[in-house]
């Protein structure tokens, strides 16, 4: 049997009408929301100007693979948050920002990035230690979509 948790996305940057299309598919296929236990979404739901955040609870493993990797592939970042599933793995974080490959963080059942002892000490100083915690602690943009009414288009942001 799959283990299953909570977990949620952030989602944003730039796309074309063609790319939100397509988003708008994957999204349908995880059975996200924009609240916990929330409606299935609707793109009335996004509200442009801001980043897009979506919540389901049973999700396999904790991630959206096929959304999640279709936002690599499209470079649209992203911050991934999964629950722990009890005796078998630790919640964890995952940062996508363009440019770059997924960064994973060891997170509690709240979303705060912990470190371990052994991370402490690999990181050696508290600067190193906090600028690990603000690497995990991004800002995703907002959403932005071609036709939307905030003067860039998702084709002007590469």
């Amino acid at each position: 049997m799959v283990d299953r948790v909570s977990a949620s996305i952030t989602l944003g940057g730039a796309l074309s009408s063609e790319d939100f299309t397509h988003l708008l598919k994957l999204i349908v296929d995880e059975d996200l929301s924009t609240e916990w236990d929330g409606q299935i979404f609707d793109p009335a739901h996004r509200v442009p100007g801001q980043s897009l955040t979506l919540h389901a609870h049973e999700v396999a493993w904790g991630r959206f693979d096929a959304l999640e990797r279709w936002c690599i592939s499209r470079q649209v970042p992203f911050a991934r948050w999964s629950g722990a599933f009890s005796g078998e793995c630790g919640g964890e974080r995952v940062v996508f920002e363009r440019g770059t490959e997924p960064e994973y963080y060891a997170a509690d059942e709240v979303d705060e990035v912990v470190i371990t002892r052994r991370m402490v000490e690999k990181l050696g100083s508290i600067e190193a230690i906090l600028a690990y915690f603000d690497a995990a602690d991004i800002t995703i943009p907002p959403l932005v979509v071609d036709g939307d009414d905030t003067g860039v288009s998702g084709a002007d942001q590469s």
